[in-house]
């Protein structure tokens, strides 16, 4: 076991080995072809003919031999003329006893050559797969020490612009991003724990109060336990909220064709009570609007848009609700009058437990969740959220969702 995990096949033996076998392939092509060409250029006939030696007395014969690449080479040849067949049949077994061993020496020594260039393209190729792999294994290494306690720590890859770096790169955006939902994650923590703390503390401190006192007549008991039903409600409010915001942002399992202006039409329904008692004029342009999705949910994120416009809106004030679809896009859109809120502190408000400072001060209802609960179930459902603060107040929210055919059904 531990000798295959000496030897595992890792990223660099196997680019070495393929490198390797590459380098095996195209040198046995090359002497393939060299092996060829070099057979081919010495297969051509030795010609011979007899001439006499003109300068010698007497006469006399030489036999020439003309080669490949007009090479001429002179024998003196017997007193008697030879026939034609010997001499051919001779000529034509020393060159081909010529040619084999020229080829056997070339086989021989390339392959020898071949063999040693295999041997330093293993070597080579090695260390240059461990040379162009070790940005990675830098990645791998930082990568290691990096945990929930230094994710603002980065791999940093330098060098060139290449593959690795983006890769790189990459990855340290990911890590940005898992840094930032990490800080979030601790932040919602903190503020649960306190927000889910504080009514039960109350809960405790009324009823101890009440106890205590062995004074306390049957109205001030009555009194307290009322006291202590509110706060429960709260606390309870506060739970599901909590609960609609995790469900939202888990995902969908189902959805459904559902209709915008319905559920606006419904939500608006249940909150005359709350428009009346502030003297809000409620202005609706509600239009078939049809989209896919989970109908508890965009009914809840209806419901919090509605009710953020109620509470942070002023007396007198005005709601602007509408629905429809434009440009393949179902959307529902609602403006309401209310306090300044700060354009820098739009994408604050979107983040749970998040109130405006002077929310806090005049003591509304609320956790601070609304919105965050709207934002939640807009990434559920993949629509697009505009959020833009109105210079007079309040705010102006946009959701842009899928739009569907609710009478084919298609999408």
């Amino acid at each position: 076991m531990r000798l295959w995990r000496r030897f595992r096949p890792t990223a660099r033996l196997r680019l070495t080995l393929i490198y390797s076998l590459l380098f095996i392939l195209l040198s046995a092509a090359l002497l393939a072809l060299t092996y060829g060409l070099v057979s081919h250029a010495t297969a051509a006939e030795l010609q011979y003919r007899f001439e006499p030696v003109p300068a010698k007395p007497g006469g006399g014969t030489l036999l020439v031999v003309e080669g490949p690449r007009g090479l001429v080479v002179t024998r003196p040849a017997p007193g008697l003329p030879v026939p034609n067949g010997v001499v051919r049949q001779s000529l034509q077994v020393v060159a081909g006893q010529q040619k084999a061993l020229d080829l056997h020496q070339l086989l021989i020594y390339s392959g020898v050559a071949m063999a040693v260039m295999v041997v330093a393209a293993v070597v080579l190729g090695w260390f240059a797969a461990g040379r162009v792999l070790r940005p990675l294994r830098l990645m791998t290494a930082a990568a290691r020490r990096i945990s929930a306690q230094n994710l603002y720590e980065r791999l940093a890859v330098l060098g060139p612009d290449d593959e690795f770096k983006e890769l790189g790169d990459t990855l340290d955006d990911l890590l940005g991003r898992l840094e930032s939902a990490f800080e979030a994650q601790r932040r919602f923590v903190a503020n649960a724990s306190h927000e889910l703390r504080t009514p039960l503390t109350l809960e405790r401190t009324l009823l101890q109060v009440a106890l205590r006192d062995p004074k306390a007549t049957s109205q001030e008991l009555r009194a307290a336990c009322e006291e202590v039903l509110a706060l429960e409600a709260q606390h309870e409010h506060l739970i599901d909220a909590l609960l609609t915001l995790a469900s939202s942002e888990r995902g969908l399992e189902e959805r459904e064709a559902l209709n915008l202006a319905v559920l606006a039409a419904k939500v608006l329904e249940l909150r005359q009570g709350d428009i009346l008692s502030m003297n809000i004029t409620l202005r609706t342009n509600l239009k078939a609007s049809w989209t896919l999705g989970d109908t508890n949910l965009v009914e809840r994120m209806i419901g919090n848009l509605v009710d953020n416009a109620i509470r942070y809106n002023v007396a007198h004030g005005q709601i602007h609700i509408s629905t429809g679809h434009e440009e393949g896009k179902a959307y529902f859109a609602i403006r309401n009058t209310g306090l300044v809120v700060p354009a820098d502190a739009v994408e604050r408000l979107l983040q749970p437990f998040q109130r405006l400072e002077s929310a806090k001060t005049n003591q509304l209802d609320g956790h601070g969740l609304g919105l965050s609960i709207v934002r939640a179930i807009a990434v559920a459902h993949g629509a697009e959220l505009a959020v833009q603060a109105l210079p007079s107040g309040g705010l102006n929210v946009k959701a842009l969702f899928l739009y569907h055919d609710g009478q084919t059904g298609t999408s």
